[in-house]
């Protein structure tokens, strides 16, 4: 039930925010304080001339799996945090020829972030891994590797001078 409410949270801000991520339909499959798994379809929508996931599809699902647990926090926090990609870099090892899930395994370093920006005025950032696996293929061999540095701030803060 806490996954099925999380992805409709996480549709909801797409809708209201960033409707390319909502066409990409995501889906919370698990969510703990040191995990994140997102799964994105390979479908009509995601695929690309090959039927393998296509790359800004990918890139998505990248950042979802990082920013989603952030969107979170920062909602329980009632303060106006922003956040921002500082940089991506991602390998892209195999095709992605079925459902992706990515994998965030750093969610605490996240929260921390979140946390941070909740007393900092100034901006925190922080560079978080991630992977992706196809697992009606191979579940424990990654497709994707990727790496984003978290950039927050809170504006309801000043900056210090």
């Amino acid at each position: 039930m806490k996954n099925l409410k999380f992805t409709a949270f996480i549709n909801l801000y797409g809708l209201v925010k960033i409707p390319l991520v909502l066409f990409c339909s995501p889906r919370v499959v698990e969510m703990t304080d040191k995990k994140f798994i997102l799964k994105i379809p390979l479908s009509f929508r995601t695929k690309n001339h090959l039927n393998s996931m296509y790359f800004g599809a990918l890139g998505i699902g990248a950042e979802l799996s990082l920013v989603a647990p952030a969107v979170a926090a920062i909602a329980e926090s009632k303060q106006k945090i922003d956040f921002v990609f500082k940089d991506f870099q991602a390998s892209f090892l195999k095709r992605a020829d079925g459902d992706v899930h990515f994998i965030c395994e750093e969610i605490e370093h996240v929260l921390a972030v979140i946390n941070e920006a909740k007393t900092n005025p100034d901006r925190v950032e922080r560079k978080m891994k991630g992977y992706a696996v196809v697992p009606s293929k191979n579940p424990t061999e990654p497709v994707m590797t990727y790496e984003l540095t978290l950039s927050v701030r809170n504006r309801s803060l000043k900056p210090k001078a």
